[in-house]
């Protein structure tokens, strides 16, 4: 196991080195963790470094297996747009990122790969980036009129919301979020440690174990 994953880091590792070369004005850095390779690009280059990847005779990147993001709302190049290729002729993986701000754009890729319509379109959906080029840009998970991209850090729990069926109207009506009870954090704490904090009724209970406002035990009945 460990001769295979020191083979397949060198075969990565020499991959690196060749996109790098070949590609040094798109590659801002790469990193090889865990058998891993992660490309990071500049989001001005994304296009022309994945046609690179599909025609290059050493890469052959063929296959687009995912388009995703995360969210980073304290930096100032909020998301990272990950794309994940897959060499079948290479037997290899590769993971490219791009950090984009809230405000900008990046390229599609469905010149090159076709089925990143639908990936594109997910990733705008739930984060609200937006993709140059792109044929037909609109939302795929979510319901016509949704306000918001639930992926993004500051989505709200509850969302803005909620949808039910009204049996007067006859027809599916969207109303404002309302709670049956008010909103709870559970920290799914052990029951075997102790919170860091007062619970409800401890503030009750002195050091001695006595309970404020009780009534005073009876004394036990003699047999």
């Amino acid at each position: 196991m460990a001769e295979r994953l020191r083979e397949r880091t060198e075969q990565l590792s020499d991959l690196a080195a060749h996109i790098s070369g070949r590609e040094e004005d798109a590659v801002l850095r790469t990193e090889l963790l865990r058998g891993e390779l992660t490309i990071e690009v500049a989001p001005a280059s994304i296009l022309t470094f994945t046609e690179f990847l599909l025609s290059d005779a050493t890469s052959r990147f063929s296959t687009l297996v995912d388009i995703t993001a995360v969210d980073y709302p304290d930096r100032e190049k909020r998301f990272d747009v990950v794309y994940h290729f897959l060499s079948m002729y290479r037997n290899q993986r590769l993971r490219v990122r791009v950090s984009i701000r809230e405000d900008e754009v990046l390229s599609s890729i469905i010149p090159v790969h076709p089925s990143a319509n639908w990936f594109e379109r997910e990733v705008f959906d739930m984060f609200g980036i937006l993709f140059s080029g792109h044929p037909d840009l609109r939302r795929i998970l979510t319901d016509y009129g949704f306000r918001g991209h639930p992926l993004r850090k500051d989505f709200p729990t509850t969302g803005y919301s909620e949808v039910r069926y009204d049996e007067a109207l006859k027809r599916v009506v969207y109303e404002p979020v309302n709670l049956v009870q008010e909103y709870r954090q559970f920290d799914f704490m052990s029951p075997w440690e102790g919170a860091d904090y007062i619970l409800p009724g401890d503030d009750k209970v002195a050091a001695d174990g006595h309970v404020s406002g009780a009534a005073p035990a009876k004394p036990a009945a003699k047999g």
